[in-house]
C-alpha cells in the first residue's frame, strides 16, 4: 500500500511539473491536502511548505520519495521551465532592417531603423528650372537632406505586414517658418501578402508607378533623383492597391499593380469625385525579379532584367506631387476651391532595367498630358533618363571592390513658365562615384552634374555645373 502511495505521489508531482508555475503551485497545494487527509503529513508540516521547505523536500524527509525520484523530478522541472521559457521567448537582434524584436513562433515582428543623409552641395541645393535660378547667387550648403525613422514588421501572421515612416525634416530655408522643419508622417500602410499572385495594400505610400521614384532615396546610385522626377512622379498617395507576381521563374514571369488613390498627394483628403487610377505591368524576361533598388551591390551571379509600362490618370487641382503633397508645375496656377477639378492629367512611362555581376542599368521614358478645363489649354510634357553603373573591380583589381562608377543622362521638355504654349528644354549630365562601406546602409557618394536650360520665351540658353557629396547611413 505504501509503495502504491509513493507511486501515486510521484505521478502527481510529475504531472504538476508539466504545467506553468501557477498551475504547479495549485497542484502542489492539492497534493499537500491529499497527503494530510491520508495522515502521511501533519498540518504543521504542510504549513512549512512554501516557507522553510518545498513539498518535494518534505516528502523526501518523510521517506515518501527517495533521492533518485527527487533527482528525476528536478530534471523534469528544469526541462519544463526551459521549454516554457523558449515558448514565451522574445528574440532581439540587429538585421538588415535595423533593430528587431520578434516572437519565437514567428507571428509577430517589429523592425526599427534610423537613417540620415548628410549632404554638401555647391552651387545649387536643388535643380535650377528657370534662367533666374541659374543666375542666382551661388549656394554653399550643408544639410540633413533626410533624417528618418522607419518602423515595420508583421502581426498575427507573417503575411499581414505593416510599415510607417517618419520624416524628421531637420532643414529649412532662411525664409521658411519653423513648421517647414517639423516632423511628418510620410508613409503608413498595411499589406496582406499571403499569396505571390495576389496581395493587397491599404494606406499611404509611394505609388508603384515608376522605378526611379519607388526606389528608396537611400538605395540610389546618385546623390538625388534625376530632373525627370519632379515633373512625372505620382509620389505618395492615399489609397488601395492590388498587386502580385505571375508565372514566377518562367519566361512569362511578370508583376502587376492596379491601384485607386485620392490623387491629392500625401496626407490630403479628396475634395471631389476625381480619383487617381494607376496600372503597371512589369515583364521579368529572365524569370528573376528586380528589387526596387539601384546599383548591383550584391554582384548578382544570375542576370535579371525587366521591361515595364505604367499609366496614371486623374482629374483634380494638382499638376505635380511630392513628399510635401499636392502642388503645381511652373506655368500652372494653384486652383481655387471653386475649380477643384480644373486639371485633367493622363500620363504613361516605358521603363527598362537590368543587373548582372556589378553592372546596373535603368531607363525611363515619360509622357504627360495636362488639360486645363478652365482655360481650355492642353500641354504635353516629355522626359526621360538613362543611367548605368559598374563596379570596375571585376575587370581592374586595382579599383576598390566596393567602389562604383556611374553616368546618367536626363532631359525634360516642359511648358514655359511665362507662356505654356512654348516649350523649355532642360538637360542633365551627371557622373558619380560610390563607395559602399556596408552596402546601401552605409555609403559615400560624390557626383558632378552639368545642367542646361533652353528657355523658349526668352530665347536664351544657359548652363552650370554642380557638385554634391553625401554620406547616407542607416542604423
Amino acid at each position: 500500500m505504501r509503495v502504491y502511495l509513493r507511486l501515486r505521489i510521484f505521478f502527481l508531482l510529475c504531472l504538476s511539473l508539466s504545467f506553468t508555475h501557477s498551475a504547479l503551485a495549485q497542484d502542489q497545494e492539492s497534493l499537500g491536502q491529499l497527503l494530510l487527509a491520508k495522515g502521511l503529513i501533519t498540518q504543521q508540516d504542510l504549513d512549512k511548505v512554501g516557507n522553510d521547505l518545498t513539498l518535494e523536500q518534505l516528502l523526501t524527509d518523510k521517506g515518501l520519495i527517495n533521492s533518485k525520484e527527487l533527482d528525476s523530478l528536478n530534471k523534469s522541472l528544469a526541462k519544463n521551465q526551459s521549454k516554457a521559457k523558449e515558448e514565451n521567448a522574445v528574440k532581439v537582434g540587429f538585421g538588415s532592417k535595423g533593430l528587431y524584436v520578434k516572437s519565437s513562433d514567428g507571428n509577430w515582428a517589429t523592425n526599427i531603423q534610423w537613417r540620415a543623409q548628410m549632404r554638401y552641395t555647391n552651387p545649387y541645393r536643388s535643380d535650377p528650372r528657370q534662367i533666374s535660378s541659374f543666375d542666382a547667387p551661388n549656394q554653399s550648403n550643408f544639410e540633413f537632406r533626410r533624417a528618418r525613422m522607419k518602423i515595420g514588421g508583421h502581426g498575427y501572421q507573417p503575411w499581414l505586414k505593416y510599415y510607417f515612416e517618419l520624416d524628421l525634416q531637420p532643414s529649412r530655408s532662411s525664409t521658411s517658418s519653423s513648421s517647414a522643419a517639423s516632423t511628418r508622417l510620410i508613409d503608413w500602410r498595411i499589406t496582406v501578402d499571403k499569396y505571390d499572385w495576389l496581395s493587397f495594400r491599404l494606406g499611404q505610400w509611394k505609388v508603384n508607378y515608376n522605378r526611379e521614384r519607388v526606389d528608396s532615396s537611400g538605395r540610389q546610385t546618385f546623390v538625388e533623383r534625376s530632373i525627370v522626377n519632379r515633373i512625372f512622379t505620382v509620389d505618395r498617395q492615399l489609397g488601395a492597391m492590388a498587386f502580385g507576381r505571375l508565372a514566377k521563374g518562367t519566361f512569362a514571369d511578370s508583376n502587376y499593380y492596379f491601384g485607386v488613390f485620392n490623387g491629392e498627394g500625401r496626407g490630403v483628403n479628396n475634395d471631389d469625385n476625381g480619383m487617381l487610377y494607376m496600372g503597371r505591368w512589369q515583364w521579368n524576361f529572365l524569370g528573376r525579379e528586380l528589387k526596387w533598388r539601384q546599383s548591383d551591390v550584391s554582384f548578382s551571379e544570375d542576370p535579371a532584367g525587366s521591361i515595364a509600362i505604367a499609366t496614371a490618370s486623374t482629374t483634380g487641382k494638382c499638376t505635380r506631387w511630392s513628399s510635401s503633397g499636392c502642388g503645381n508645375l511652373d506655368g500652372f496656377n494653384k486652383v481655387s476651391s471653386a475649380a477643384v477639378g480644373q486639371y485633367e492629367i493622363d500620363q504613361y512611362v516605358i521603363e527598362t532595367a537590368f543587373k548582372w555581376r556589378g553592372f546596373a542599368w535603368q531607363q525611363e521614358l515619360h509622357n504627360k498630358t495636362i488639360v486645363d478645363k478652365v482655360n481650355n489649354t492642353e500641354s504635353d510634357l516629355k522626359g526621360g533618363y538613362a543611367q548605368v553603373g559598374y563596379f570596375f573591380h571585376n575587370i581592374m583589381p586595382s579599383v576598390p571592390k566596393n567602389m562604383e562608377f556611374a553616368l546618367r543622362y536626363a532631359f525634360v521638355d516642359e511648358p514655359n513658365k511665362s507662356d505654356i504654349s512654348l516649350t523649355n528644354t532642360r538637360k542633365e549630365y551627371t557622373g558619380a562615384v560610390n563607395y559602399f562601406i556596408k552596402g546601401h546602409r552605409n555609403k559615400l557618394t560624390f557626383d558632378v552634374s552639368y545642367l542646361s536650360l533652353d528657355d523658349a520665351f526668352l530665347n536664351q540658353e544657359t548652363s552650370e555645373n554642380r557638385a554634391r557629396f553625401q554620406w547616407d547611413v542607416s542604423f
